[in-house]
């Protein structure tokens, strides 16, 4: 957009990082969390790229994301395991939890991994995509606070619990979805707050329970679907949060009780293709859908269809090459975080 400022990828990782180094996190901690928020702004996923930085500048300061957690294996038997993540910064516990899912596929063919006490994890479709990378199919699940309403309620009573499926076609990249169980993530709300946008109807209430349209008034995010969305992510809590047991939605919904915080659970699986079908076969069939979804008659007004995933894949070229956009307002709020902890903005264009 007009106005916005371009970074190309590599001085934004490098940004990101000094940034979390500054804040104690390790300096492979911090790489790879840097890495993962600018993996979503390359594939156009901006809610969850690097405008999330002020904000964890901010949880990492007054303890909610532990800059050096000790992440450790409370169970580990056949298909599943259990991880305690100390907190961690979200992509730091989710990467691990996806590498043990991988691990237990690799030995039985199914890895189910759990999670517990991880943090915001960003673009979750990046966990799931790298089982698709290691010839297996991938699904990812976060559960968190409530900052959603249910179907029917005006109160924050759910998470915008997010899911990611990812698997590897043969010349096609990955098909990889990655949606929330919300109308809209929140991040969304930032970016129209950062833009100076209004939102849609449909996506957020007010503090009050009113609908609103001011991305500042917004508080309570609406389920996707109705009934459908807040369904979905009631049950997330039931296969994340209560099966680790570490249950998040029931007590922080009780009257008196504070549902502020950042404290999340995560699952990671990982299931070998090539216990059901030949992997070469797999990816040859997936890519054959994908050919034959692409080749569907086009509704008016529509240039191409995309197969989950591809839009991600032909906005990741673009900025690869022409740079990240970002807005003037996201700018600024990098540059008042970076600044009060002494580091330098990234270099322009």
């Amino acid at each position: 957009m007009s106005g916005d400022i371009i970074v190309t990828a590599e001085a934004l990782k490098d940004f990101a990082a000094r940034v979390f180094i500054a804040c104690d996190v390790s300096p492979e901690h911090a790489k790879l969390w840097a890495d993962i928020l600018v993996w979503a702004n390359l594939r156009g996923v901006d809610s969850h790229g690097v405008l999330r930085i002020p904000r964890y500048i901010q949880t990492l300061s007054n303890g909610n994301i532990n800059a050096r957690p000790n992440i450790t294996v409370e169970r580990r038997a056949g298909a599943i395991a259990v991880l305690d993540c100390d907190n961690a910064p979200g992509p730091v516990g989710m990467s691990r939890a996806m590498e043990e899912a991988i691990s237990c596929a690799q030995q039985v063919h199914v890895g189910w991994c759990i999670a517990r006490n991880v943090t915001h994890s960003g673009a979750i479709g990046y966990f799931a995509q790298i089982a698709a990378k290691a010839g297996m199919a991938g699904i990812v699940m976060i559960a968190s606070r409530p900052m959603m309403a249910y179907h029917g309620g005006r109160t924050a009573a759910l998470s915008t619990n997010p899911l990611a499926i990812a698997v590897p076609g043969g010349d096609h990249p990955p098909l990889v979805l990655d949606m929330a169980s919300s109308a809209v993530s929140m991040g969304k709300v930032l970016e129209a707050r950062d833009a100076g946008q209004t939102i849609p109807d449909g996506w957020a209430l007010d503090a009050s329970g009113h609908m609103t349209n001011d991305p500042n008034d917004a508080a309570i995010l609406m389920p996707l679907g109705g009934a459908k969305g807040s369904s979905l992510s009631l049950m997330m809590e039931c296969l994340v949060s209560i099966m680790g047991a570490n249950p998040l939605i029931e007590q922080l919904i009780r009257p008196g009780a504070d549902p502020s915080g950042f404290r999340q659970n995560g699952l990671a699986v990982a299931i070998d293709i090539k216990a059901f079908i030949g992997l070469d076969e797999y990816g040859q069939q997936v890519d054959d859908l994908a050919d034959a979804i692409k080749a569907l008659p086009r509704a008016d007004g529509v240039d191409e269809i995309y197969a989950p995933g591809e839009r991600g894949d032909a906005v990741l070229a673009e900025r690869a090459q022409n740079g990240i956009p970002l807005p003037q307002g996201t700018w600024e709020r990098l540059a008042e975080g970076a600044g009060k902890l002494g580091v330098a903005m990234p270099a322009v264009g």
